[in-house]
């Protein structure tokens, strides 16, 4: 399949050309879903003049994700492919000198570590490793590579051997023995028992990796020492480690001796430590455990021994992420997602300095890269716009350019809904916020049929950023309603209280809230009013149907419908910490909070999607509801079982499917007025 550039450049350039023949207006009908690009994984060269990208697409042929790397100078000039095939190269990383690049690939046929000379394009694969790396952070002088890799643990669980066979006797695969309180993970599959490590490549010649850390635990976000001969690492180094969910600390690694040395010891979660560039400071994140059902985490710094421990930044609407130290030490950069937003703040390490915003705008600012002057690359979108290539200086944040846009092509002389923001009160007076986007081809004389869409986690944040499936809803003369209900994060601490042990709970009337706001507007159609989501999402649709019945049909995607038999089944233990007691103490405690509790209410069409694979809402939550709807006869229902799907749907033609899954079950309810009122475009 072709792929696309589109640098803002050549469009400046043809503003000047002859005006072209007036087109007509697309839409962003199914077809447009193979033609979206993506750009990923920004990271800007150590002088701050190159930024290297993940160009991503779908290869229709295979029906995979593919992405190559591409780089481009700050000054929007030079865009080059460095990488080519039908691979994954992703994850960039500059080496100290800005001489080669450590990246990822799976052009050998699995994931690896590659490093790159930056001026010859000549390749190296690092690693030939039995799983994927990942992690990846040069040491300051440039001559080796940290990363984290699984480490498996062949000691036998319990020891057992057949009497001798035949030869050439073909046996059946052996039994897979777990003493762990987990045995697969989403994503994956079932995994065998192992262990993360941290581990050290020579940078130019590859090798044998040289394992770091030891023992029977898991590590995480490896960070060097200034001086290259220590590492600060985080992780749970402790007995029963695999119960003690939320407890890391963070280590410092001595490469010589092998020492491990915890630096932090609270009751809670300390980890992503960040090295300051003269080696005296560290800034991590976590939070002192209080048992809520989700934590917001806070800014720490401590020096390199462990001492003068301080929060540096609290109380705040959601977790800091990229956490980077500014060149001269000055204080760090971090991302923190507010109110449907994702902007760059910045932290001085002085006592008594407030942090400050340092990017403003209504759009999602991601994966951002500074380099040692201070000029930064990064990822943003929003509702009417995919993600693009953009750059700016921290010292004028404001000067934000775009460097690539990839999509330029398909938005050409396409329609493109927008949203506005909507803050209406729930049931018991609490402000929440949602967005509703209008159909393509809205015209205010006319009513629309609506989808409320609910975002999952439940510990999650709706945005402003782009989505596809939102515009291809309105093309098709829907509106789309989303909304940040209680539990969302976004909005500090509080809010994400708000379905502490009670989750469905009041996010539904937050949720039917929404609705009734969207349809105060005065153009939505009361009688065609559709609900949908996935994993949490899921959750609260199947939720919905058995305590209303005002929605024409739902779709309920990777749904808990059992928790008493789903916190049993999912792919870890914490779900049990959303509940008071255990199920076997308090099964009323499980039953209340289950869709499942209420399905003879039911009698909304009622569709449910899930992957055949999928290990964090096993689909026989699925097929429990399923079944319970087909047994009571009250609601038509389907299932759609995707196979060799997880969690998250990998393949494009399954993640296109599932649209067309919702748009045909919708389809099929609309009142036969409403489809003649408006028009779909996708047949």
């Amino acid at each position: 399949m072709l792929r696309r550039v589109s640098l803002p450049v050549v469009v400046i350039a043809l503003a000047f050309a002859a005006a072209p023949t007036a087109q007509k207006p697309k839409y962003f009908e199914k077809a447009t879903f193979y033609d979206m690009e993506s750009v990923s994984n920004p990271a800007i060269s150590p002088d701050g003049t190159t930024i290297l990208f993940s160009r991503g697409y779908v290869d229709m042929t295979r029906d995979q994700n593919q992405s190559n790397l591409w780089m481009i100078d700050t000054g929007g000039q030079r865009l080059r492919q460095l990488t080519d095939g039908a691979w994954n190269d992703s994850s960039p990383v500059w080496s100290p000198d800005g001489k080669r690049i450590a990246f990822l690939s799976n052009r050998s046929g699995s994931m690896q570590l590659h490093v790159m000379w930056a001026d010859t394009r000549e390749t190296l694969q690092l690693t030939r490793l039995e799983r994927a790396p990942g992690g990846i952070t040069w040491s300051p002088d440039g001559k080796e590579i940290a990363f984290t890799g699984s480490m498996p643990d062949d000691t036998p669980i319990l020891s057992v051997r057949l009497p001798p066979t035949p030869r050439g006797a073909q046996l059946a695969r052996g039994a897979v023995i777990v003493d762990r309180p987990s045995w697969g993970s989403d994503g994956t599959g079932a995994t065998t028992k192992a262990y993360t490590h941290v581990w050290v490549v020579d940078a130019t010649v590859g090798g044998t990796p040289r394992q770091v850390t030891s023992g029977n635990f898991n590590h995480s976000a490896p960070s060097w020492a200034a001086d290259g001969k220590s590492m600060f690492v985080s992780g749970i180094r402790k007995p029963d480690a695999e119960y003690l969910v939320g407890d890391s600390e963070v280590y410092n690694v001595n490469l010589s001796t092998g020492a491990i040395t915890p630096l932090t010891d609270r009751n809670g979660p300390d980890s992503n430590p960040e090295v300051s560039p003269d080696g005296k400071w560290i800034a991590y994140t976590g939070y002192d455990q209080q048992k809520f059902t989700s934590h917001l985490s806070s800014l720490y710094i401590m020096d390199s021994s462990g001492g003068r421990k301080r929060t540096w930044v609290s109380k705040l609407p959601s977790s800091p992420a990229d956490v980077t130290w500014a060149p001269d030490g000055s204080g760090v950069y971090y991302s923190m997602q507010e109110s449907g937003e994702e902007n760059m703040y910045f932290a001085p390490v002085d006592i008594g300095m407030a942090p400050k915003k340092l990017t403003t705008g209504v759009h999602m600012l991601t994966s951002v890269s500074f380099a040692k002057n201070g000029q930064a690359a990064a990822v943003r979108s929003s509702i009417k716009q995919p993600g693009q290539l953009v750059t700016f200086a921290a010292s004028k944040p404001a000067d934000m350019r775009v460097l690539v846009d990839v999509n330029t092509d398909v938005l050409a002389n396409s329609v493109v809904a927008g949203a506005e923001e909507m803050k209406f009160k729930s049931s018991d007076g609490l402000e929440v916020q949602g967005w509703l986007m209008k159909p393509a081809n809205f015209d205010p004389s006319k009513k629309y049929p609506m989808v409320l869409w609910i975002h999952g986690g439940p510990w999650s944040m709706y945005n402003v950023g782009w989505s596809w499936s939102y515009q291809n809803f309105a093309a098709n003369s829907y509106a789309v309603l989303w909304t940040n209900p209680r539990g969302s994060t976004g909005y500090g601490q509080d809010f994400v209280n708000g379905i502490q042990y009670s989750y469905p709970g009041k996010d539904y009337d937050d949720l039917i809230a929404g609705v009734d706001a969207a349809i105060a507007k005065g153009w939505i159609d009361p009688e065609n009013l559709f609900v949908c989501g996935g994993s949490g999402g899921g959750v609260l649709t199947a939720w919905i149907v058995g305590h209303t019945n005002r929605f024409r049909a739902a779709v309920s995607m990777r749904p808990v419908i059992d928790w008493h038999s789903f916190v049993g089944n999912t792919d870890g233990i914490n779900w049990y910490n959303q509940f008071q007691k255990y199920p076997w103490e308090d099964p009323m405690e499980y039953a209340v909070r289950s869709p499942l509790h209420y399905v003879a209410n039911v009698r909304t069409p009622t569709m449910l999607m899930t992957g055949e694979s999928d290990l964090r809402t096993p689909i026989t939550q699925t097929e429990e509801f399923y079944r319970a709807l087909k047994i009571l006869r009250k609601a038509d229902t389907l299932m759609v079982r995707m196979p060799e799907e997880f969690h998250g749907w990998r393949r494009p033609s399954h993640q296109l499917l599932q649209q067309l899954y919702l748009m045909a079950w919708f389809e099929k309810y609309r009142t036969p007025a409403s489809k003649q009122a408006v028009q779909t475009v996708d047949k």
